[in-house]
């Protein structure tokens, strides 16, 4: 089932999100239909507060840039509950986009590699080091569980320039291909 994309200025958005229950109802349909959703949207990356749940989880398939950064090629992952326990201090600054933000995009600098903990569709416990773009995806969405979008980290005159699309995304007049819950409606 396809879900709502919540659209920045959502409370949600901005909360920090709370540990997924093991015995979470109908989690295996969740991430289904968070899947559905982030493919229908043409994303790469879908956190739960992102449709609307205040929960520490999000799904990612990042394969579609594979071509580009092969780090990316069959990277398919659903994180339950994650953790990032290490991060280089070496960087990268790339642009980025959101769901939650559509038509906004800015260079935001990350670590080029980070050690997560986390659990997988199966409540199994993985730890893992991640490199490259597919390390990027996983702080971009672990960032939606601590009620951050990556807008946060530009500067300020940045952030200023981009107040006008921000503020069309709060009113609902941003124009989307996929599904969108703004605030207020």
């Amino acid at each position: 089932m396809i879900l709502p994309v919540f659209l920045y200025g959502q409370p949600v958005l901005r909360k920090e999100a709370e540990e997924v229950p093991s015995d979470y109802p109908e989690l295996k349909q969740l991430i289904a239909n968070m899947y559905d959703t982030m493919y229908q949207a043409e994303g790469v990356g879908l956190a739960a507060p992102q449709v609307g749940l205040s929960l520490r989880m999000f799904v990612i398939d990042a394969d579609v840039l594979g071509e580009d950064y092969p780090e990316c090629q069959g990277f398919k992952k659903v994180m339950i509950n994650p953790e990032i326990i290490e991060s280089s201090e070496d960087e990268i600054t790339l642009e980025e986009g959101c769901l939650s933000l559509p038509g906004v995009h800015e260079k935001v600098s990350r670590a080029k590699q980070i050690r997560i903990k986390y659990l997988d569709q199966d409540l199994k416990e993985v730890e893992e080091e991640i490199a490259g773009f597919a390390a990027r995806v996983v702080q971009h969405e672990y960032e939606h569980l601590e009620g951050h979008v990556f807008i946060d980290n530009v500067s300020a005159i940045r952030r200023q320039l981009n107040k006008g699309k921000l503020n069309n995304i709060i009113k609902g007049s941003a124009r989307c291909s996929y599904r969108t819950k703004a605030v207020g409606k």
